[in-house]
């Protein structure tokens, strides 16, 4: 028995017969989506991604897809999937897993070029290829796969030192979600100060040094075209859609309190205050762990850019005003590339990860007693 699960997992784990089989697991769960959706009470299909047609029907209509309400994303992915309009309704998720299979294999293009063994590298990306989460999220249809893509795809010409492709590839990544935007800082510094990372002395010297090593012709270069990126797009959808597309892309989400459903530290003490005149200028505060984590992982740690990166997107989702499940996708689509330089034992890493399921179990429970029990207590007493 022993001898044939080494053989099915030592198949599993080659190459095209891995990337194969996650793709051909993700389009089964496309297709039964679809089955549960049209005989089931419980949907399978995320409600963003109604949304997200929603807006695409709008703008094949000529009009705003912000009339769809609750569309608070840019309207370049509502434009991406009008194909949801004009071919078939699955043409979102059919991407989505798609973009899904893209990120692994930039992820194992990156850990060869690290000079990882293919079967080695087969094995971190399998985090990623069978992993339930991402594979239920994309084939729900909901987007943070293509934003996934975006982020790898960036780290994956970073390796390769081609940085007129990484800096397009950034520059899409933060116009599609703002989060990337704390990159900026580990990118300079690794490409800045190279493998070796040590920061001058401090001193007016030792400052004119890092600025000298910051503004060369190769980061001038990357933050012209990530820039021309982000803010041509920008200024495009501006001038189709006018202040509502910034209110809702990006405004929105600097003053967005989530106090009925997310996993946020912060969830407990801005429910609470959710009346309070003090409510807005607590939640600006909540940025203000963020800004100090995120300096000091930028110095501490940008000499790996994906750990750092890692790190600054742990630190973004742990400590943001609103987290919910697809946001743990962010830092897992880069954990194939950050695990093969942890000194973690197998029972370490176990440990970790069941105290992180436990964690969430914890707080699901809170939200069924202070949600649900609630309802049923006030629909009671009102009856």
């Amino acid at each position: 028995m022993a001898s044939f699960m080494d053989w099915t997992t030592s198949r599993l784990l080659r190459k095209h017969v891995l990337f194969s089989t996650a793709f051909l697991m993700r389009i089964v769960l496309v297709f039964y989506g679809v089955y549960q959706d049209k005989t089931m009470v419980v949907k399978y299909t995320d409600i963003d991604y109604h949304v997200f047609t929603d807006a695409s029907r709008y703008i094949t209509q000529g009009a705003s897809p912000y009339k769809r309400a609750t569309y608070r994303y840019t309207p370049l992915l509502a434009w991406i999937l009008t194909p949801n309009i004009y071919l078939t309704p699955i043409f979102g998720k059919l991407l989505f897993v798609t973009c899904d299979i893209i990120s692994a294999y930039l992820m194992y293009r990156i850990l060869r070029l690290r000079g990882m063994a293919t079967a080695t590298a087969c094995q971190y990306c399998a985090l990623w290829l069978l992993n339930p989460l991402p594979m239920g999220v994309s084939s729900r249809g909901n987007a943070e796969s293509v934003l996934a893509m975006l982020v790898v795809a960036t780290l994956y010409y970073m390796e390769k030192r081609s940085l007129s492709k990484a800096a397009f590839f950034y520059g899409l990544s933060v116009h599609m979600k703002i989060y990337p935007v704390t990159y900026a800082l580990p990118i300079a510094l690794s490409h800045a100060l190279g493998k070796t990372g040590r920061l001058p002395e401090p001193g007016r010297t030792g400052v004119r040094t890092l600025l000298v090593r910051l503004f060369n012709r190769d980061l001038l270069l990357f933050a012209a075209i990530a820039g021309g990126t982000f803010c041509g797009l920008s200024l495009l959808f501006y001038y189709m859609y006018g202040w509502e597309f910034l209110e809702h892309t990006y405004l929105y989400h600097l003053t967005r309190r989530d106090i009925r459903h997310n996993f946020s530290a912060y969830f407990y003490m801005l429910y609470l205050t959710a009346e309070s005149p003090w409510s807005l200028t607590l939640g600006l505060a909540a940025f203000l762990p963020q800004l100090l984590l995120l300096l000091l992982t930028s110095l501490a740690f940008h000499t790996d850019l994906a750990f750092c990166c890692f790190l600054h997107t742990a630190v973004f989702v742990s400590f943001n005003k609103v987290c919910t499940s697809q946001y743990f996708l962010w830092y897992l689509c880069l954990l194939p590339l950050v695990l093969p330089c942890l000194t973690l034992s197998l029972k370490q890493g176990l440990g970790l990860l069941i105290l992180w399921f436990a964690g969430q179990v914890c707080i699901i429970i809170s939200f069924f007693l202070s949600i649900f029990i609630y309802l049923l207590a006030d629909t009671f007493i009102q009856g």
